[in-house]
């Protein structure tokens, strides 16, 4: 069971209120830090260990910093997320970059900014070779895709499915390929989990990578310098969820890599992830007012905050945890549907979710929202993003990104030629 706790008063949050008006997410430094520091005692054991935070969960460079400052760096995805590592001074090969579908360009400025390059197809190697100017990096990874032999994630789904990775032919014949055009250094890569609990899943991943090592060892006689577990490992959203012991997974992996690894005279194989939901997803919280109280045919609470301020729930019918400030230790004995305004009936943060009786006027907190939330926020029906706030260790809290306007919702309209358009 975990018992969902908030690092803030409803008395710190009206004060915050008068300054910020909802909706907004606040993000607690102190709980991340502490997080970003376990992970990393857990996995001490591995020579050279690093999470690769993965920018998309939380794309704002504050966060970054402090981020690197627990020795951590970045998995990216972009362009963009290259510039915003390469701004608060994540470079070389403290970034991973594994995209999909990527452009030439993207892959120059990784290149540029040292950054290890994990390639998603065997096509791949020649699309990178041409776009570098006809040479390979020195070290290269490829992403690999399980196919029929795992079964992935609810949100990934079945890897065989996947757009994602290569299968175990092409994987081989890459790691050819790519030797013989000269790369000396090698990293094997997979990812087809998403918010995972299961520790038993973890290990048989890592088990898995051990195991093609050994493998491509043999059978290519290239040793292997990293592996990156991906990311996946979960969140305990609901109250009663069992929350992933890291430290008791980080032993069993080791074991593993005792009986796989040292065994066959592969050792050091460095250890790397890219988690980002679990480093900070459970220490972002969505502040929102309620607007409205609506009773049809079931009863509705109207908040400031939409699913553009918070896609899961709706996309996904993901789980987030709701406190009513003030209202902690009332039974929760109303059942609501919490609800958005947007234009969209699944617009909702919450179906039959049981409370304690709601007003108008009452702060609601959504737990939980410190990965792929703000971050997936979208201006559908001209809702303008909220802002993002870090509530720093001695009580402070810092503005890291304002709320959007509307000149910044029409800032790529060409506005000066409207008054002449004619239609």
């Amino acid at each position: 069971m975990v018992k969902k706790t908030l690092p803030f008063t409803k008395e710190q949050i009206q004060k915050i209120i008068r300054k910020n008006p909802t909706p907004f997410h606040i993000y607690d430094e102190k709980g991340i830090r502490e997080n970003a520091r376990r992970l990393y005692k857990a996995f001490s054991w591995a020579k050279d260990f690093k999470n690769y935070f993965a920018v998309k969960a939380l794309p704002n460079p504050f966060i970054l910093k402090i981020l690197k400052k627990k020795g951590m760096g970045t998995d990216c995805s972009s362009l963009p997320e290259l510039l915003l590592s390469e701004k608060v001074g994540i470079i070389g090969e403290d970034i991973m970059f594994t995209s999909n579908d990527t452009p030439a360009d993207e892959f120059v400025k990784a290149h540029e900014l040292g950054a290890i390059i994990n390639l998603d197809d065997i096509s791949h190697i020649d699309f990178l070779e041409r776009a570098l100017g006809g040479k390979l990096p020195q070290t290269i990874c490829f992403r690999y895709n399980p196919g029929p032999k795992r079964t992935g994630g609810v949100q990934l789904g079945d890897p065989k499915e996947a757009k994602y990775g290569l299968t175990e032919e092409q994987l081989f014949k890459a790691y050819q390929v790519a030797k013989e055009k000269g790369a000396t250094r090698f990293g094997l890569h997979t990812m087809f989990a998403s918010n995972e609990l299961d520790p038993a899943y973890h290990l048989a991943t890592a088990k898995m990578l051990f195991e093609l090592v050994v493998a491509i060892k043999k059978k290519l006689g290239i040793r292997m310098e990293f592996i990156n577990l991906g990311g996946g490992f979960g969140v305990a959203h609901k109250p009663e969820d069992v929350p992933l012991d890291i430290e008791t997974l980080s032993s069993e992996i080791k074991k593993l890599y005792t009986h796989l690894i040292m065994a066959n005279g592969l050792d050091p194989l460095r250890i790397v992830m890219e988690s980002g939901r679990m480093i900070t997803g459970p220490y972002g919280f969505l502040v929102t007012t309620v607007r409205h109280l609506k009773h049809t045919y079931k009863e509705y609470v109207g908040l400031d905050a939409s699913m553009a301020n918070l896609m899961r729930p709706g996309m996904y019918g993901a789980y987030h945890h709701i406190t009513v400030l003030g209202k902690e230790d009332k039974p929760a004995n109303h059942k609501y549907d919490v609800t958005g305004s947007l234009c969209e009936n699944n617009d909702k943060f919450a179906i039959d979710r049981m409370l304690p009786e709601v007003e108008r006027g009452d702060i609601l907190v959504i737990h939980d929202t410190g990965a792929h939330g703000h971050a997936m926020g979208f201006n559908y029906n001209g809702k303008l993003r909220s802002a993002e706030l870090l509530l720093r260790a001695n009580g402070e809290v810092v503005q890291i990104r304002r709320a959007e306007t509307f000149d910044d919702y029409t800032a790529t309209l060409d506005l000066k030629n409207l008054e002449k358009f004619k239609p």
